[in-house]
C-alpha cells in the first residue's frame, strides 16, 4: 500500500501542472530544466519536469554541431542525474516512481488470461536505447549537422498517451497536420495497451530505454537484495508475483528487477528475501508476517 501511494504521489507531482485547460499549452517554467526520474514525456500539458530519454536524445542530437564547432557538452546533468539514481538504487524508480510504469500496473489489474513474457524479449530494451537514443540521434542528421529524438518522434508510446492525443484536443489547429507517423504510433500504444492487459509490464521489460539504463546498476547499487539460501524453500512465489517476471531464488538483482519489494512485503512467508542500504541489511526472520529488524552484518 505503501508503494500504490508513493506512486500516486510520484505521477501528480510530474504531471502537476493545473493551469493547461486554461492556458491550453505546455508548461515551460524553471521546473522544466529538471529530469523527473520515471518515464514522462516533456510535452505532456501537465508535464512540470523534463523527461531524461527526451533529454539525452536532444544531447545526443546536438553533440556533432557543437563537437564540429569546437566545443565540448557532455549533458553532464543528465547523465549524472541517471547515474547517481541509479548507483543509488538502481531500478527502482521503475517501481515506485515512473507514471507509465505505474499506469501499467493498474491496466493489468483488468480481468483477463495472463500470459508471461519471454525472457530473450527482454534484451530488446537495450537495442532500443542504443539505437533509438544514441546511434540515430548522433548519426542521422539535417544539414546543419542536427539530429532528432528518434525514440520519442517514432515509438515513445507514453508521450503519445501524455502528449499527442491531449494536445489534439487543447489545440483543435494540429489535428490538420495528422499524418502517417501519428498513426503509427497510435499503433504502437494501441499494441502495448493491450499487451498491458495481458501481460505485465511489457513496456518495461521489453522497449524501455530509461529502464534498461538503471537495469545496468542493479548489481552494483548501493541498495541491494538480499536472498537467504537456508530460509528458502524454492515455492516459487516469489516469481509468481513478481511484476517483472524474475526469479529471485535464482538472481537477487537481476537486472529486471524494480526493487518493488512485493517479494518480500506479499510473497515470501519463510523471510528468505530481505535488502540491505550501504551494508545495513534488512531482515525478516519470520516471513511475510514477522518484523523487520536492521543489521549492520
Amino acid at each position: 500500500m505503501l508503494r500504490r501511494w508513493i506512486q500516486i504521489i510520484a505521477t501528480f507531482l510530474s504531471n502537476s501542472y493545473l493551469l493547461f485547460p486554461f492556458t491550453r499549452n505546455i508548461y515551460q517554467g524553471t521546473l522544466k530544466s529538471f529530469c523527473t526520474p520515471g518515464l514522462n514525456c516533456y510535452s505532456c500539458p501537465a508535464a512540470t519536469g523534463a523527461c531524461p530519454i527526451g533529454a539525452l536524445q536532444n544531447f545526443m542530437a546536438a553533440l556533432r554541431p557543437g563537437l564540429q564547432a569546437g566545443y565540448q557538452h557532455f549533458g553532464l546533468y543528465v547523465i549524472g542525474t541517471l547515474g547517481f539514481l541509479g548507483s543509488l538504487a538502481g531500478r527502482m524508480p521503475c517501481g515506485w516512481l515512473c507514471p507509465f510504469g505505474f499506469l501499467q500496473e493498474l491496466i493489468y489489474k483488468i480481468p483477463s488470461r495472463k500470459f508471461d513474457i519471454p525472457r530473450i524479449l527482454s534484451y530488446v530494451k537495450y537495442l532500443v536505447l542504443i539505437i533509438f537514443v544514441f546511434l540515430l540521434p548522433f548519426f542521422i542528421t539535417d544539414e546543419y549537422g542536427y539530429g532528432m529524438t528518434w525514440f520519442c518522434k517514432f515509438i515513445c508510446p507514453a508521450g503519445t498517451l501524455e502528449a499527442g492525443i491531449p494536445m489534439l484536443f487543447l489545440k483543435p489547429e494540429l489535428r490538420s497536420l495528422i499524418g502517417i507517423l501519428f498513426y503509427n504510433k497510435l499503433f504502437i500504444l494501441g499494441l502495448f495497451l493491450i499487451w498491458m492487459v495481458f501481460g505485465s509490464r511489457p513496456f518495461c521489460r521489453t522497449a524501455c530505454p530509461l529502464g534498461a539504463i538503471y537495469s545496468l546498476f542493479n548489481k552494483q547499487s548501493i541498495f541491494r537484495m538480499i536472498h537467504d539460501p537456508e530460509k528458502c524453500t524454492q515455492c516459487k512465489a516469489c516469481h509468481k508475483h513478481c511484476p517483472m517476471g524474475v526469479k529471485f531464488y535464482e538472481s537477487q538483482n537481476d537486472t529486471d528487477c524494480i526493487r518493488c519489494l512485493k517479494c518480500m512485503n506479499e510473497s515470501c512467508k519463510f523471510g528468505a528475501i530481505s535488502y540491505e542500504i550501504a551494508g545495513f541489511q534488512e531482515l525478516r526472520g519470520q516471513g511475510v508476517k514477522g518484523k523487520a529488524v536492521v543489521s549492520n552484518q
